[in-house]
């Protein structure tokens, strides 16, 4: 299955992972980073940038501080 996304927010997105909240980079580099699967940050997906998602089991993590 392909998700359809915004093109418009491909620069958005680029910022946001570029520039991770102390809770989204503490997650990242402690754990999700390390998984045995894929899991993208900051992934655009229809009109929303989402915080973490992975593709192989379609999960969305969305971090509010």
């Amino acid at each position: 299955m392909r998700l359809d996304y915004n093109r418009k927010l491909k620069e958005n997105s680029q910022s946001l992972r570029k520039n991770l909240t102390k809770e989204e980079s503490r997650l990242w580099y402690d754990f999700l980073k390390k998984l045995p699967v894929t899991v993208n940050r900051q992934k655009v997906i229809g009109n929303y940038i989402v915080d973490f998602y992975c593709d192989k089991y379609k999960t969305v993590i969305e971090l509010d501080g």
